[in-house]
């Protein structure tokens, strides 16, 4: 019989003749030497490609409307990536992921986590354990490892490096961004509504109401949340925020909190807008020109961070739910018509008329016509009582009073402001008095003292008809008895235009006040605020719409005075259609009765349902709004 040994993958046969036996065994050994030899040598490129699968994990994980381009993923849910090998992949082989956030990455603080296909090798006390498992449907022969891997429910929120390597060579890095899941039920922000995460975290177009309790109205307001650009200026509104300057790795850790990221205020060091609470924008944009978000994100970013000019409190809410919404965060943006400003936290507003019901005095406690917020859903585990708190909070980005040294306010629980818990964190007893102080109104005589005067709705008058946009529908939602028990009748009251028609170019409300003293000399007083109704101006796309190729748009307005509109200037923007902002100034006047209709061309690059918002602004009438949606075909 033939004496040789026949080497194969797994050792050696050989002939019976065991004479033989010790030679093959050396040739084995070499055999084997040999092969640890080449492994070895390719160990620098043995991972040769990473494909991060960035269409169908966006789409997984509802970022897919954001980009394509780079992966961006949500916490708690896995994502798959795929790893080609230069050689066959053993199940024995130990894949070492690692990945990190922040300057100054650490386990301790839940900013860094190394993890294998096996187990995480985090040391003891670490945070925010990530994990991975080789998915079924690699081909280990051919070198295709296709890892799910998971972040924590606790991960914070921002970008991340991911590096991959077998355990002795060389890594490979990507990056990627993870943002709040309120889809899973374990993160802190989850919401089990699926309508409500639609209208909440998905939409990107809303309504703000503005007026006065007695006559309001609502614009139409683009959040644009999903432009791609939305990634690195959100990310950057947190680098530079104070509280990253004076403890950056203590900041991005503390990033896996929702109710950390609520506290980032919109007004001090590098805030994204400044307030303007007069009559002179000159060196600005009127507060009354935005339609939407995405225009003042973008000029703070390119401006080196620096306040755009102005906002008033219905911008700053407008601009926190744009961010708040891309981080994955539920929220909404609420009205409160009546609010009050209480600057001493006495829950009491005072207010003091001469005897013709005129307001002599200035004092820092006041009420507005109208003031708005947003509400972000999440958990307050912080709060005694634990689940009794969870639900919506209020924050406030318009820079009022301080909180904890700087210009913020909340969140602040909802049903806390409700029950009048005011002991609790954060801003309560501010937010309180917004919807439920009390109105001290007085008289000032002659000789300087002062008469109380009496009302029926001195405990009524403040928080009035708190108003958001419904879920899936552009009606209003009255959300008061969220805030308090029930109070007030109102009766609505009606003043011609004529009245008032001189004064419509700078002011768009009025205040009505009445006094009248009873029998026995009580005086009573009634003040009632009025918004000015705006004529209305037509916005509709012209045939089909579809992406990447032109359409038109038709926009129609009519001049409802028998004078001549001056000065007109139309400008039209809508995400995901227009990639600046479009001015039409071709028309300067506008006839008496005369018709204005102007057709517009332009080219969506997105697909799915738009909102397109038009701004008339002329001689007499200040930003008028217009808009409809409309579908794109992809």
């Amino acid at each position: 019989m033939d004496q040789r040994c026949y080497l194969t993958e797994d050792g050696f046969e050989a002939s019976l003749k065991p004479s033989r036996l010790q030679e093959g065994f050396s040739l084995y050994q070499s055999w084997q030497t040999c092969c640890r030899t080449n492994r070895e040598s390719s160990m620098a490129n043995e991972i040769q490609r990473v494909d991060l699968h960035c269409n169908t994990n966006n789409a997984a994980h509802n970022t897919d409307e954001i980009t394509t381009r780079q992966l961006i993923v949500r916490r708690g849910q896995p994502f798959s990536i795929t790893l080609e090998m230069a050689f066959a992949f053993r199940t024995s082989d130990i894949l070492q992921l690692t990945v990190e956030t922040g300057r100054f990455s650490s386990q301790s603080q839940g900013t860094k986590c190394t993890f294998t296909n096996r187990a995480p090798t985090c040391v003891a006390g670490s945070k925010a354990i990530w994990s991975c498992k080789v998915d079924d449907r690699s081909v280990l022969q051919r070198g295709i490892v296709i890892l799910s891997v998971t972040p924590p429910a606790d991960a914070p929120v921002g970008r991340y490096s991911l590096s991959a390597a077998l355990k002795s060579g060389t890594a490979v890095k990507e990056s990627l961004v993870v943002l709040f899941n309120p889809w899973y039920q374990d993160d802190s922000v989850y919401l089990p509504d699926e309508k409500e995460r639609q209208e909440y975290v998905m939409n990107e177009h809303g309504l703000i109401y503005m007026g006065t309790a007695y006559n309001f109205n609502s614009i139409t307001w683009e959040f644009g949340q999903f432009e791609e650009e939305m990634v690195d200026i959100c990310l950057k509104l947190l680098d530079v925020n104070p509280k990253h300057k004076r403890d950056p790795d203590g900041d991005v850790s503390a990033r896996c909190n929702p109710i950390y990221i609520g506290r980032i205020n919109c007004n001090d060091d590098m805030g994204v807008l400044a307030g303007c609470w007069g009559d002179n924008f000159q060196d600005g944009v009127s507060p009354t020109r935005w339609t939407g978000s995405v225009s003042i994100l973008q000029r703070w970013y390119q401006n080196n961070c620096m306040a755009v000019k102005y906002g008033q409190c219905w911008v700053f809410a407008g601009v926190m739910c744009t961010v708040m919404r891309f981080f994955g965060i539920p929220c909404r943006v609420v009205t409160n018509f009546q609010s009050a400003h209480d600057t001493d936290n006495s829950l009491t507003i005072d207010e003091y008329f001469d005897e013709y019901g005129f307001k002599p005095k200035q004092t820092l406690d006041n009420i507005w016509n109208f003031h708005v917020w947003v509400e972000g859903w999440m958990k307050r585990p912080d709060l005694q009582n634990e689940a009794c708190y969870d639900g919506w909070q209020v924050m406030d980005p318009t820079p009022q009073e301080k909180s904890e040294g700087v210009f913020c306010c909340g969140p602040a629980p909802v049903i806390a402001i409700h029950q009048g818990h005011t002991d609790l964190k954060y801003d309560i007893p501010f937010v309180f008095s917004e919807v439920n102080a009390d109105v001290a109104k007085w008289m000032l005589n002659a000789d300087g003292s002062k008469t109380k005067i009496h009302s029926l709705s001195d405990t009524a008058l403040v928080g009035q008809k708190i108003s958001t946009k419904a879920v899936g529908s552009l009606t209003r939602n009255d959300i008061t008895h969220t805030y308090k028990y029930q109070e007030v009748v109102n009766l609505p009251i009606h003043i011609p235009y004529s009245v008032y028609c001189k004064h419509t170019g700078n002011f768009d409300s009025m205040k009505v006040s009445a006094l009248t003293k009873d029998d026995k000399g009580d005086i009573y007083g009634a003040q009632i605020d009025f918004t000015l109704e705006d004529p209305p101006i037509s916005v509709k796309v012209l045939g089909e719409a579809c992406v990447n190729r032109p359409m038109t748009i038709e926009v129609e307005f009519q001049n409802p005075l028998n004078e001549t509109l001056r000065s007109c200037c139309l400008t039209i923007t809508g995400c995901g259609l227009f990639r600046s902002d479009h001015l039409e100034s071709n028309c300067m006047e506008l006839q008496p009765n005369a018709t204005l209709k102007v057709q517009i061309n332009t080219t969506p690059y997105k697909a799915g349902m738009k909102t397109l918002v038009a701004d008339f602004d002329c001689s007499a009438f200040r930003n008028l709004k217009g808009s409809c949606t409309v579908y794109i075909k992809p």
